[in-house]
Order: structure tokens, then sequence, then C-alpha cells
């Protein structure tokens, strides 16, 4: 039998892409979805399934794809995944459905699950399917705050149910971080925009510029909502607290990238202009790390570096954004650790340390420990910080019966309730710093719970 090897998505060339804001990945053309669909083998068991936060039906809707009906495949995609063209493009399969796909390791490679996500997503957009509106309307109001990926899939599974929701967005756009921390590069906003259209096809309403702690407060939307969802997520940026981080040139990834995604910064005329680096180190090794350096080359950089204090081998962002990275020219200092940032009002560099790695801590990672006497200066003239997030403080400070971690998450139970009563949370507002697809299953969790209590009161 001959084995097929798992296609390979159309891109980008890297030395074109690294010089603008289009989607660097170009997906699969009929012919190549046709060859990749054809790869699944339908497994009665479907071990992938058990690896989506959100349970989507994959080997049903590849087996549409198969038949030829792209438009069929999303209709069973969107059953429990509010937004698949978002997930075909940012969700970590690798590490999720494609990990526990039977042809991993010996039959030529996992699916392309997300590849072939994004194919019927994005047919199904380019068609404009609009979604089908429940036949029956519950009696069921529901607030949701934040309008992230947890927020939207929370809104989308009580929707499609029939409960009445409202979403309040701090920013000027509805669509958190999905607008205003993944690049245009990596996520069209024209998608998110799309995606969230077909929520408001649904009969969800979005109220923007609207803070809660601020605009309104949390008892006053008990007052008006059977339930409230909070999913804020974590937008507090983490420092390292070395001198030279208050220096001009020094921002944080999450200020960065906002006024790049959401602001515009990246254009000529931007009435929100950012300051442009020449030689530019992102600090740490996520996924948002990654996403920072290739838009500091996109903006005009001409050397960017990736200053991280492990090996590459425990670096947390995704392997294609690395190897993207990679391919766009972007230099890694790895096992190498910032100690001060450089200059008198502007910075000039940083001055790092050479790490090696002991042994593991409490993430199983190996713990990187200093060899002494190995600093030395590195030139640049900006430097970014993305060494994590942590959430807002300011709903938690305005409702002080919710429960919060030492980290400044807000306390769960299974169902996601919190401390208080009628009030759900999900998403970086509750576990820190995480994936796309892992929120969108924390709002579609907390949505079925709340579906579950009205069903009882009913």
């Amino acid at each position: 039998m001959k084995i097929v090897e798992r296609q390979r998505v159309n891109e980008q060339d890297s030395v074109i892409r690294s010089k603008n804001f289009e989607e660097v990945s170009l997906g699969f053309d009929e012919e190549t979805m046709l060859i990749e669909a054809e790869r699944c083998l339908g497994c009665k068991t479907a071990p992938c399934e058990k690896g989506c936060p959100v349970g989507v039906k994959i080997p049903d809707f590849i087996k549409a794809l198969k038949d030829g009906d792209p438009l069929k495949a999303n209709e069973i995609i969107k059953e429990t995944n509010s937004l698949p063209a978002v997930c075909g493009r940012v969700c970590p399969q690798e590490i999720q459905c494609e990990q526990l796909c039977v042809r991993k390791n010996k039959l030529g490679g996992s699916v392309a699950i997300g590849a072939l996500e994004r194919y019927a997503a994005d047919a199904a957009l380019k068609a404009n399917v609009k979604p089908v509106k429940p036949t029956k309307k519950l009696d069921l109001k529901v607030a949701v705050v934040g309008s992230g990926p947890a927020g939207l899939s929370c809104a989308g599974e009580l929707a499609m149910n029939g409960a009445q929701v409202t979403v309040f967005e701090a920013f000027h756009k509805a669509g958190g971080v999905l607008v205003y921390g993944i690049p245009e590069f990596r996520l069209p906003k024209s998608i998110v925009e799309k995606e969230i259209d077909s929520l408001k096809e649904l009969g969800v309403k979005f109220k923007l510029n609207t803070v809660i702690g601020k605009t309104f407060y949390l008892e006053e939307l008990l007052d008006e909502y059977d339930y409230v969802f909070i999913g804020s997520g974590a937008g507090l940026p983490v420092f390292m607290n070395i001198k030279g981080e208050n220096l001009n040139g020094v921002y944080s990834a999450n200020e960065f990238l906002t006024r790049v995604n959401l602001m515009k910064a990246y254009k000529e005329d931007s009435v929100t202009p950012i300051q442009r680096g020449n030689v530019v180190a992102v600090v740490g090794a996520g996924n948002v790390a990654m996403d920072a350096a290739r838009t500091a080359l996109r903006l005009g950089a001409q050397k960017v570096y990736i200053v991280y204090r492990r090996s590459r081998q425990e670096m947390p962002a995704r392997e294609d954004e690395i190897e993207h990275a990679e391919q766009e020219g972007i230099e890694f200092r790895l096992l190498t650790n910032p100690v001060e940032i450089l200059g008198k009002e502007k910075v000039e560099g940083i001055r790092c340390i050479k790490m090696e790695l002991g042994e593991p801590d409490q993430s199983g990672r190996r713990r990187p420990v200093p060899i002494q006497g190995s600093e030395y200066d590195l030139p640049c003239d900006q430097v970014i910080m993305s060494i994590g997030t942590s959430p807002n403080p300011l709903i938690k400070n305005s409702a002080k019966e919710l429960k919060t971690s030492k980290w400044g998450t807000l306390e769960v139970d299974d169902n996601l309730l919190t401390s208080i009563d009628r009030v759900y949370a999900g998403g970086d507002a509750v576990t820190g710093s995480a994936t796309v697809i892992l929120a969108m299953g924390a709002g579609r969790k907390a949505a079925r719970h709340m579906l579950q209590k009205y069903a009882e009161r009913e």
C-alpha cells in the first residue's frame, strides 16, 4: 500500500511576506484539499475528537469534504464551534486533535485537520452562508463580558439555542484578542468581522466602548440579566522589573500589538503612530513573542532578535510560528536572559547573561540557570517584553465578592461558576494566558450549563 504523505498548505514566499501584512498561509486549493481529506481513515472511535476542546465531529466534517460538500462540512463544524474560520488558522491542532490522529507516526503524518477546517469555513464565508436561526426563543437573558474567543463562543452557543445575548466590549471594535492581539498576517480581521456578523445574524447584540467595572457594574448586569459570563481575558502585561524598563522604546507586546493591529499603527498615515525600531529585541518565545517579532520586521526593522532564557525545545510557541519567524530572518538568541536595558533616555541595547538548563521546575521544563561571568551587551533601539500577561483587576476590584487566585485569575467550579451566584467565567480570565480554542471550550461549557439550568427551571 502506498502511503500518502500529509499535504502542505500554500504560503507566501518568506522574502515577500516579511514586507507586507497580508496573510502568510494561503490554505489548500480544492485538489490538495481532496487529497488530504482522503487521508482521513474515518475512525469509528474518532480519537481526534477527544483532543478538541469544543468537540468538533472531525471524521464527519471531513467525510463531507470527501463528498465534495464543503458547506455541509462547515455546517457540521458549526454545531459545536462558533468560529471555524478563526480556529482553522490559529488553533494549535498539532498538540490537540492532530496529536491523537492514528496516522501521526506511521502513515505519512497526522491528517491536516486545521487546514481542512479552514477550507470548509472559508467556503461558507465565500458563499455568504447565513446561520440557521433557532426556531424557539427562550426567556433567557445573558450578559457576556468581553468579545474575545471565550465570550464569542459562549454567545454563539446561547444564541443558537434561542437565548437573548448581549456582549459588552471595552474597545471600539468587537473581537478581543482576535483583533488586537493576533496580527493581520496570521488572522485577517475581515475573517473575524464575518464570524461576528454571523453571531449578529443569530440575534447577538454588541455594546462597544463599555467597561464593566466603570461604565456598568456587575451587580447592575445581574439586575437585568439571568446570567453573566466573564470572558474579559488577560490583557495586563507582565514585566521583568529590571533596570531600564522605563526607557523610551520599551513596549509590552500587548501594547505594541494592540496599537499596530487595532489602531492600524502600521499605516503611514496612522493617527496613532508607533515607534519603528531599527534593531528590535523581543524577550520571550511564545506565540505572542513571534507575533511581535514578525510585526516589528514588517514595520521596517533591519534586524529582529528573539531573546529566550531556555532552549528551542522548551519554546512555547507553535512550531509553525517558530519556523515562519526563522524563514523571515529573525535571529534566535537562546539560553539568554536580559538583566538590564541600556540607555539614558532611549533604548541603546540590552545586557544579557547566558543560561544553562538545570533540573525541571514546576512547569516540567528544565529550569534555566545563569552562567556567572557570561554577561554581554546586545545593541538595539527597541525592546518588546513578551513574558506573559495577567487578568485586568478592574472587574474583581469592583466586585469584591469575586474570589481570585494569587495570580489574579478568577476562581470557578467545575461548571465555571464563580463565587457569585449566576456569574460564570472562562478563558484567560480564569486560566491566565492560554489558547483561543481552550477559551472557546470554556465559553461553550458555561453556555451549556446555563441552558441546562434554564431547562431545569422551566
